[in-house]
């Protein structure tokens, strides 16, 4: 009967999978102000829970729509996933430390800057002869129909960035999916639709990671059957968007990003005060 009174989060789960994949984010940015919304009393350490365990399973159907696509770069991400699954379980941890009100202000101020930022500087074609500095690495992967991805990027920078990266989005419980396709192609050099699916990848790393640091804490009991309804759409939805994004054009992904962005971040923003 409990689960039953969830079942209104099936459609929602379908629609957060579905734009979550299909701009590389995992959806916890539309999760964590949904849930905040529709449990207001709620304590941040539950919606993080919650919200991190369905970036997670929409990261994994994403992960594996992307590879049958052959887009994703599993050596950057896998060094990219090592970097980020310390700074994921730090912030894990230190969400339950957070007031609610301190967390809608922050959370709400970042989704309004990534927005601003991308509406700003929207990514563009990256060049196959992009450098990514003294120490950058080449990689060039090349798909079973003959067409290839080149780019260089720094490791060293890439691997910085996503440590910093999990630890701000396990704390907010959003999977970091859109700041880290900002970063991959106008930091990195990766191509949008690379950056993308190998964000999913990663993402997927960091959300298990943080996940199960909430399971270990007994916070993600609460949560399990909104949990379990929000997933079961989200899965579904998170193969249609890969699926959908394969055919469309690099701009209008991200103009997608940076108006959910924007709308979020207004509407959690003003919840914060």
């Amino acid at each position: 009967m409990i689960v039953i009174g969830y079942l209104y989060l099936l459609p929602l789960g379908l629609i957060i999978g579905l734009i979550g994949s299909f701009v590389g984010s995992g959806g916890g940015f539309m999760v964590v102000p949904m849930l905040l919304i529709l449990f207001p009393s709620e304590s941040p350490e539950i919606i993080t829970a919650i919200s991190l365990t369905v970036v997670f399973l929409c990261g994994l159907s994403g992960t594996v729509a992307y590879g049958r696509l052959e887009r994703t770069d599993y050596k950057s991400g896998i060094l990219f996933l090592l970097a980020s699954i310390p700074g994921a379980i730090l912030g894990a941890l230190s969400t339950s430390h957070l007031d609610r009100g301190l967390f809608n202000a922050v959370f709400g101020s970042l989704m309004i800057t990534i927005s601003v930022y991308l509406m700003l500087r929207p990514f563009r074609p990256q060049s196959a002869k992009a450098k990514g500095g003294r120490l950058s690495v080449k990689r060039k992967l090349v798909k079973t129909d003959g067409s290839h991805f080149i780019f260089s990027y720094n490791p060293l920078m890439g691997t910085g960035l996503n440590l910093v990266l999990g630890y701000v989005s396990a704390l907010l419980g959003i999977g970091g999916g859109t700041i880290r396709v900002a970063l991959l192609t106008h930091l990195l050099n990766f191509p949008v639709r690379m950056a993308t699916a190998t964000s999913t990848f990663i993402l997927t790393g960091m959300a298990l990671s943080a996940t199960l640091v909430h399971v270990a804490t007994g916070s993600f009991q609460r949560g399990f059957r909104r949990m379990g309804v929000l997933s079961v759409g989200v899965i579904i939805g998170a193969q249609i968007g890969a699926r959908l994004s394969h055919g469309a054009k690099d701009i209008w992904i991200i103009r997608t990003v940076a108006v959910v962005l924007l709308l979020v971040g207004f509407r959690v923003l003003i919840m914060a005060f």
